[in-house]
């Protein structure tokens, strides 16, 4: 038999390095990079690296790469509105990054919404025998628990501070007319006992002072007559400049003086930033 004939093999290109290319190349390879893995893998690569991460152009591309409508004129007000690079000594990641890692557009920006890790991140006034939480009645649309907290017969009142530049909201986009701040609560009543429930929401400036408001009073609920879940919703808009913090502020107890948890069901509460598309 004869010998089968060799075959020459061509010899490999060698590797390009990442730190070889060009800065230009290399800010394009990182957009492609998760942005959490961006933070915390590739920024302590090297210096050439930690600039790429820490200047606008990579995460500008990360939302170019968003062809939504919502992401379509986000892009637009981005580059209409950046962010404020005075802003690094207080927040030494940029915003542009930040908005990338914490993703705020849709997302419920209210921490444990529905007492599912009892009273944490709320700022509690007990009446009566206090808040408590319970397992909901009725099913609750949407709830990522269903779970509620229950007030009892005297006023309860519950506040939750949300800042949304920590949030991952620039200042400039807060304040470019083309956000929508949209806030939601579900609450009800126990079939044997009446309610009263009233909610109010507070924009607030960086000094916490308040801008506008929204107070919802709805009529108690009467004993005997129902038990269920209803909605309260808002939308914020065209509410100026300066806006940072979202206040949002609950009250309840029931009718009857009951002691226990007789008073109002409050669930699902809700802060959602959004972009206006027209």
């Amino acid at each position: 038999m004869g010998a089968r004939p060799s075959r020459r093999r061509l010899p490999a290109d060698p590797p390009i390095a990442l730190d070889a290319l060009p800065p230009e190349l290399l800010v394009q390879v990182l957009s492609h990079v998760p942005p959490r893995a961006l933070v915390t893998r590739c920024r302590p690569v090297c210096r050439a690296w930690r600039d790429v991460v820490d200047g606008p152009t990579v995460w500008l591309l990360q939302l170019a790469r968003d062809r939504s409508a919502e992401g379509r004129a986000l892009y637009a007000v981005a580059q209409r509105c950046p962010p404020n690079s005075e802003d690094e000594e207080e927040f030494p990641l940029r915003a542009l990054a930040r908005y990338c890692l914490r993703a705020p557009l849709g997302r419920n920006l209210i921490f444990n919404s529905c007492g599912e890790q009892g009273f944490r991140g709320w700022e509690v006034e007990h009446g009566g025998n206090g808040w408590a939480v319970e397992k909901n009645l009725i099913l609750v649309p949407g709830a990522p628990s269903q779970t509620c907290f229950v007030t009892s017969f005297e006023w309860c009142f519950k506040r939750q501070l949300v800042d949304l530049v920590m949030e991952g909201v620039w200042q400039e986009l807060l304040d470019s007319s083309q956000i929508e701040i949209c806030v939601a609560d579900w609450w009800g009543a126990r079939e044997n006992c009446g309610c009263i429930y009233r909610l109010r929401v507070r924009l607030l400036d960086m000094y916490e002072n308040e801008v506008v408001k929204f107070s919802a009073s709805p009529n108690p609920v009467l004993q005997w007559t129902e038990r269920g879940c209803r909605q309260v919703s808002h939308v914020f808009t065209n509410f100026g400049k300066g806006i940072r913090y979202v206040s949002f502020e609950q009250y309840g107890r029931d009718t009857r003086s009951w002691v226990g948890h007789y008073g109002a069901l409050v669930t699902h509460s809700s802060v959602r930033v959004r972009i206006r598309l027209s």
